[in-house]
């Protein structure tokens, strides 16, 4: 039996303040109290943003199913389900970066599922092939530039970052980070780990200081002129770009690059649902999910992120049109986890931190 097992990591994680299931919120309509229920959905969730939870209600509204939610870092939620075990309640999974779906796919607490909607809605290369994760949003990690320092041509490829004409001038953000760690996977299928890793400790050498902060960070740093150069997921700048006066200055000093437009593409990634292992509400899962490939889905999705939509005709949010068209890898995003402890391997050995 496993009741003992489950009873224990309870008992652990009452004492650190921390219940094995865990309280997921409702979202609750005050202004309609009476809605028909018709069964419920549990949503552990890595992402942090007030449109999620409107997205919530919205589904809740159009559906009857009641929806619960808790959100955390991929981490802790990954922890939770560990004690948590057969006994969780997760219904669905969401987070950022497909080599974050992977790891929780790779701990067991995915199950594949087959969905015509959503294998006609989501083109292959942005789903897991068994059906245990689909991409839902598409974000490209891009390379951001002082204009004033640099010229297009000099940043137009990922392999111009470890450059010695570039030697100085480079920020980073730590290996570590799943952004990084998945450019270096795509880096590895394409190009094998002999050039990935050739390409790492060359751009280390161009580090104007020790890795540090997130992809705001990096913008910030070069705007105050403390590096020329650095790489970033798109949507860091458009919300700067379209947020603050102070932002808006900042970005104003700089511009973006696109890489690999003559070649495969810019790297791109997702945030991704999955249906978790054990889901009680299987069926709502799966409905969840399909609805989020809807209109009303997508946009609810990516307005506030600033990640481009996954299905076609979705209206971009704000900010997104200023950006150019810009040719896409194709690179199959469950490589991108599979590759992933090599390559910490690789930026470890190059000393990157």
């Amino acid at each position: 039996m496993k009741f003992p097992a489950i009873l224990a990591a309870a008992l652990v994680l009452a004492a650190c303040g921390k219940p094995a299931v865990p309280e997921a919120a409702p979202v609750e309509s005050a202004a309609e109290p009476t809605v028909q229920r018709t069964g419920t959905l549990n949503i552990y969730s890595a992402r942090h943003y007030d449109s999620d939870k409107i997205m919530y209600d919205t589904f809740e509204k159009e559906t009857g199913i009641r929806v619960r939610f808790r959100e955390s870092g991929a981490p802790e939620l990954i922890e939770t389900m560990k004690a948590e075990g057969d006994a969780s309640p997760a219904d669905v999974i969401i987070a950022s970066d497909a080599g974050t779906l992977f790891r929780f796919q790779d701990a067991g607490f995915t199950q594949g599922i087959r969905s015509e909607a959503l294998e006609s809605a989501i083109p292959p290369h942005f789903r897991e092939p068994d059906g245990n994760w689909f991409g839902l949003a598409r974000r490209a990690r891009i390379i951001v530039y002082d204009p004033s320092r640099l010229q297009p041509e000099d940043v137009d490829q990922y392999s111009d970052l470890a450059d010695g004409k570039l030697h100085g001038e480079v920020c980073m953000r730590s290996s570590s980070n799943i952004y990084n760690l998945s450019l270096m996977g795509e880096f590895i299928g394409r190009w094998g780990p002999d050039k990935a890793s050739a390409w790492a400790r060359n751009v280390v050498a161009n580090f104007a200081r020790p890795p540090q902060g997130g992809d705001t960070t990096q913008i910030e740093s070069i705007a105050a002129g403390e590096c020329s150069v650095a790489l970033i997921n798109h949507y860091y700048w458009v919300r700067m770009a379209t947020g603050t006066d102070a932002d808006k200055a900042k970005t104003a000093k700089t511009k973006l690059s696109f890489p690999e437009q003559d070649g495969v593409g810019t790297h791109i990634n997702v945030t991704a649902a999955a249906v978790a292992a054990h889901a009680p509400n299987k069926d709502n899962a799966v409905r969840f999910i399909e609805w989020l490939t809807t209109q009303e889905g997508q946009k609810l999705l990516t307005t506030e992120t600033k990640e481009f939509p996954m299905i076609a005709g979705v209206p971009l949010p704000e900010g997104l049109d200023a950006l150019p068209d810009f040719k896409q890898s194709q690179f199959p995003l469950q490589q991108l986890g599979e590759n992933q402890a090599e390559a910490q391997e690789i930026y470890d050995r190059a000393g990157w931190n």
